[in-house]
């Protein structure tokens, strides 16, 4: 879809725009559009799709904010293409839409996977059209366990999840829901319906995608990428996050990006978008505004 018609359609349907944007060859990302103001461009997590931001996006229109969502490819309703699921050109499909809505002054936030695309966005197109970012329980900077990083995650465990994927990919994102969102036998944050739903939003992922963004978000290291991240950032994570450890990723983080908030949700797992869906918004906002 050209900028120019993508402008003209904008014009005559200010209440939001659905649309497929190529940004490869043969690789259309679907992506939506809403609402006028500053644009802000909300990246998902995995296995998920721009459905995820459900409760957010109504928030920021009303804030005066131009909101853009969008399915990676192999998620959603996006393309599902055997390769492409690297960190690099993830970064290019994000530049892509970004240069085909000819954003400016944007603010990217990435949830969990999708802080990866933020932080190689900036490392790898210098942040062009963006002026603030945002990682919310973000896998940056670096997950797998190495001599380097001796307190990350084992590789033995990502194997474990990529067999078990293998197995049974419906039952895997089962069970991985509930640690995702905090269930437990004394604890559920969230109806077993809406718990359904997200499975069922994990579920139309690409198999092939699905793996071969896991070996992505665990193994890619981003230390020496984090200080290209030279906008004002803030930084949310959950302390009882069991997907993605805090202590290994946003702490340091907040220790590696120059100009930085950094929020502890206290008591907090990873599904921050639904579980802490009203502070989320809150904290969106004050910084969008700040």
């Amino acid at each position: 879809m050209s900028q120019k018609n993508s402008s003209e359609s904008r014009k005559e349907n200010n209440t939001g725009l659905d649309m497929y944007i190529e940004t490869a060859p043969n690789v259309k990302l679907y992506v939506k559009d809403y609402g006028e103001g500053k644009p802000v461009i909300l990246i998902h997590g995995w296995p998920l799709s721009n459905e995820m931001w459900e409760y957010q996006i109504d928030t920021l229109v009303q804030n005066n904010f131009r909101v853009i969502v969008y399915d990676r490819r192999g998620f959603g309703k996006s393309s599902q293409p055997w390769d492409g699921y690297d960190y690099d050109t993830l970064a290019d499909d994000l530049k892509a839409i970004i240069d085909q809505l000819d954003l400016k002054e944007a603010t990217l936030v990435g949830f969990s996977m999708g802080g990866g695309e933020v932080v190689r966005y900036f490392s790898r197109h210098s942040g062009k059209g963006v002026s603030k970012a945002v990682l919310i329980a973000s896998v940056t900077p670096f997950q797998l366990q190495t001599d380097s990083n001796p307190n990350g995650v084992p590789q033995e465990k990502y194997d474990a999840m990529a067999a078990q994927i293998k197995e049974d990919r419906i039952g895997f994102l089962d069970s991985f829901g509930k640690t995702f969102f905090g269930v437990s036998f004394i604890s559920k944050p969230i109806s077993t319906p809406l718990l359904d739903y997200y499975r069922m939003l994990c579920s139309f992922a690409s198999p092939r995608a699905t793996l071969e963004c896991a070996i992505s978000f665990s193994t890619t290291d981003f230390r020496r990428e984090m200080a290209s991240v030279n906008v004002p950032t803030l930084i949310i994570h959950g302390d009882e996050d069991k997907t993605v450890p805090i202590e290994i990723t946003s702490e340091i983080a907040a220790k590696l990006i120059p100009d930085n908030k950094f929020i502890v949700y206290e008591g907090a797992p990873h599904g921050l978008f639904y579980i802490e869906k009203d502070k989320l918004n809150k904290d969106l906002i004050e910084f969008l505004n700040s």
